[in-house]
């Protein structure tokens, strides 16, 4: 082991506890970001360890990071210690599949950005621990540079084993849950693309209803999506330079797969075999990324009325109640209508009302709104120009957009989503009716 990697464990080491050892605005920052962090996960220990080198990494006090504090606090620090201490901004969480055992670490692949790493022990007591590990075992942890060649392990690992695909997706869509500002982190080019997917499909929202608000029955909504997502596809497909008038059979044969592989594969997506057949076939397009298919749940395609909403950073959000929320708003006697309280609750604490909603409805019934969540809160002196992000925080809901689930995803986990759910397809008896995948991230 180099004397940069020790050192690198010194640096570490040093720097948790000057994180813990803390009295100040740096330990109160540190546990707000525990409190939040601990609704999110299970609160063992290996949660806990990995919340404070998370917050030593990412965490923010006022302007400054724990590593910023750290560094403005140790004058005595060399050039090359600060150097490697700044370096951490750049570390990341990631699922990481081991390409190769070394001697003194991994060869490993993220498997959401499919970029490889060098990764180097900087302690014996890990080095131990991770003896074990084998080709092809998936860890969830965090890596922080050292040098521009290799990077080292910074917190605790998760270690996950070898997965099948069905459960690798299934992993993968428990990342993008839990740490939804990791998911390419690492890869920016991938990043981008996705939020402009964003942008994308709103346009295309918006030129195909003629609005960024549209109210129907969800059976009827659900139609509507389809038709615009085929749309979408066609001209990607036209773009891509793929000659859709072709047949299946035709399709089936450049792609290199069997027409039952396509048909099956179209029915577990729900979606046109043809369209299908592209994409199996990775050889047709150079893309990065494959958009995501939306499809309407089952109690949505039911519903009487559903208002689709659409934003290029928030995305799309379906609401079975929003007509009523509005309702109840522009009412001169709001809590005479049924369910009123009950419902404003649930925009609340529910984590699929996003801020925007809140912000939406802010913009339209400014007055209206206040009143009643004065009522409901029982907080007279509630203002909702200045106390409304703070109430939104409140219920853990993010002031700032993060990535939709409509955003396109990079080709390889798409690839794996589908391969995934062939294998699902081929483990169940025939005849039998199959989950369909609605959304590009969607678990098994």
């Amino acid at each position: 082991m180099d004397a940069l990697l020790e050192r690198s464990h010194q640096l570490k080491q040093a720097l948790i506890d000057f994180i813990l050892d803390a009295d100040d605005e740096l330990a109160q920052a540190l546990e707000t970001y525990a409190a939040a962090q601990l609704r999110r996960g299970s609160g063992d220990t290996i949660q806990q360890e990995l919340t404070i080198d998370s917050f030593a990494m990412e965490g923010k006090v006022g302007d400054n990071s724990p590593i910023d504090m750290f560094i403005q606090t140790h004058p005595e620090l060399s050039e090359s210690d600060r150097q490697l201490l700044n370096s951490w901004h750049r570390s990341f969480m990631g699922l990481f599949a081991i390409v190769k055992v070394l001697d003194d670490g991994f060869e490993l692949m993220n498997w959401l950005t499919a970029k490889n790493y060098i990764v180097k022990f900087n302690n014996a007591k890990t080095q131990q621990e991770m003896s074990r590990l084998k080709e092809g075992e998936i860890l969830l942890t965090r890596i922080s540079p050292v040098t521009e060649s290799y990077l080292t392990f910074s917190g605790p690992y998760t270690q996950m084993g070898k997965l099948g695909k069905p459960k690798l997706a299934v992993a993968i869509g428990n990342f993008k849950e839990n740490y939804k500002n990791h998911l390419y982190s690492d890869a920016p080019d991938l990043l981008e693309e996705a939020w402009q997917s964003v942008v994308r499909y709103h346009e295309q929202f918006v030129e195909f209803f003629g609005s960024d608000e549209v109210t129907m029955p969800g059976y009827q909504l659900n139609k509507k999506i389809a038709e615009l997502q085929e749309i979408n596809t066609e001209k990607s497909l036209a773009a891509a330079g793929i000659d859709s008038s072709k047949s299946l059979a035709e399709i089936a044969q450049e792609a290199g797969v069997d027409e039952e592989e396509i048909e099956n594969a179209a029915a577990d997506l729900g979606a046109d075999s043809k369209v299908v057949s592209q994409l199996l076939n990775s050889k047709t397009t150079t893309a990065k990324m494959v958009a995501s298919k939306v499809e309407l749940p089952a109690e949505l395609k039911k519903a009487e009325a559903v208002t689709a909403l659409s934003h290029p950073r928030w995305g799309q959000m379906f609401l079975p109640t929003y007509t009523k929320i509005k309702t109840i708003l522009v009412a001169e006697d709001w809590q005479s209508i049924e369910g009123a309280e009950k419902l404003i609750r649930h925009y609340l604490e529910s984590k699929n009302i996003n801020a925007f909603i809140w912000y939406r409805l802010a913009a339209e019934y400014p007055n209206s709104l206040e009143k009643i969540l004065q009522t409901v809160l029982q907080r007279p002196d509630f203002n909702l120009k200045n106390d409304l992000d703070e109430l939104l925080q409140e219920h853990d809901k993010s002031l700032e957009p993060e990535l939709p689930e409509i955003a396109s995803v990079p080709v390889h986990l798409h690839n794996l989503f589908q391969e995934a759910l062939g294998e699902v397809h081929k483990s169940k008896p025939k005849n039998k009716g199959q989950k369909k995948a609605a959304k590009g991230f969607q678990t098994l």
